[in-house]
């Protein structure tokens, strides 16, 4: 194994750790968890860091991970559905920054590429996942409120803090800059 790939392998442990974490901050109200939407931070930054395939796998774990281990989110539909919103982010995330042009709006283009791309994802997995529970019952009204009416204070969050984590990131040069 190369020194990158375990250098990559430990870092998305750490983000994967700190998925686990940052919901605690959280936790106490519900409600503001699912507003400010603390695991999805991790995932994105592991797609900026790590590249798409680790952004993909660390995404798709932490959910269904915290929720056999601390029972928050519940597995069916949250975490499964979160599953692959997250990994939509990682993925897309890390793609996307790899194949745009090295530009000043370079991390943004990425991030709203990959909040897009997760919300799509995780509007694909909530709609199968109940139409195999109670058939008709993810309408597209559901998809717009929960996917965006009351994420919208972690959707700020996440374009103000993942863009300054990214470029300090870059500046520091802890993320290896492609030239394209």
């Amino acid at each position: 194994m190369k020194k990158t790939q375990i250098f990559r392998l430990v870092l998305s442990a750490l983000f994967l750790a700190l998925g686990f974490v940052l919901p605690f901050l959280t936790g106490q109200i519900p409600q503001v968890g699912s507003m400010l939407l603390p695991m999805h931070l991790p995932a994105l930054v592991c797609g900026f860091v790590c590249g798409w395939p680790w952004g993909l796998a660390v995404g798709f774990v932490m959910p269904i991970a915290r929720s056999f281990l601390f029972g928050m989110p519940p597995l069916v539909p949250t975490a499964l559905a979160m599953a692959f919103e997250l990994a939509g982010y990682g993925a897309a995330a890390g793609l996307l920054y790899e194949r745009l042009p090295r530009k000043v709006w370079r991390a943004y283009g990425a991030l709203i590429g990959a909040m897009l791309a997760g919300r799509v994802a995780w509007g694909l997995a909530s709609w199968a996942i109940y139409a195999l529970l109670t058939p008709n019952s993810f309408a597209l009204a559901t998809f717009w409120t929960g996917g965006f009416v009351n994420a919208w204070p972690g959707m700020v969050l996440q374009v103000v803090l993942v863009p300054l984590v990214v470029l300090s990131l870059e500046r520091a040069r802890l993320i290896p800059l492609k030239e394209n």
